[in-house]
């Protein structure tokens, strides 16, 4: 189970140069969203990184970012940088934060490297799959099964999201409905029947 109170989200390197390059770049970007929105929403911390942004640009303008208690420029390619931790340890949650919620570009690379410095520090990692790609399918998919031997959980969007509600009776179920009332597009992860 994930606590809303003891979780934070991730947002790694969404980045307008990477666009033409990324497999289902479209379709994790609306699935991103979803969970952006939901952070939002559920006032869970959200923690941007840029991937060298004076030459790959900055964060998709489709991802409404502007409630991110943070969003910083890396060249390392784990987002676990000195400012991100000093968020997490700091200003994400008063009893500390037990989970991350990550998702963004490239699962091989960037995510694959966060996962595995979160998973160092004891924090529980869930990778969200359809909202997590690389330049190929072979490399993200190999990467979800890597993830899953370093101890990750690797998810949908809308499993997180059920998982952080708990309950129909949630008092944000109603401004959540919105955003998964339609199944989120096809991402590559299964094959089409």
């Amino acid at each position: 189970m994930i606590s809303a109170e003891r979780v934070a989200f991730l947002l790694c390197d969404m980045q307008v140069k990477f666009r033409p390059a990324i497999k289902y770049f479209q379709e994790i970007t609306e699935v991103s969203q979803k969970l952006v929105e939901t952070s939002k929403i559920l006032n869970i911390p959200l923690i941007v990184t840029e991937q060298y942004p004076e030459g790959l640009g900055s964060t998709i303008p489709e991802l409404d970012i502007t409630h991110a208690v943070g969003i910083f420029p890396k060249t390392k390619f784990s987002m676990l940088i000195p400012e991100v931790e000093n968020v997490l340890a700091n200003k994400c949650c008063s009893e500390g934060v037990e989970a991350v919620i990550l998702f963004g570009i490239e699962a091989h690379v960037c995510i694959e490297q966060t996962a595995l410095d979160l998973r160092a520090k004891n924090i529980q990692v869930h990778v969200v799959a359809d909202a997590t790609s690389s330049r190929s399918q072979e490399d993200r998919l190999l990467a979800f099964e890597r993830l899953r031997q370093y101890g990750c959980f690797v998810s949908t969007s809308e499993s997180v999201i059920f998982k952080l509600l708990k309950d129909k009776n949630h008092p944000d179920f109603s401004a959540i409905r919105p955003l998964i009332k339609n199944v989120s597009p096809q991402t590559g992860l299964s094959s089409k029947i």
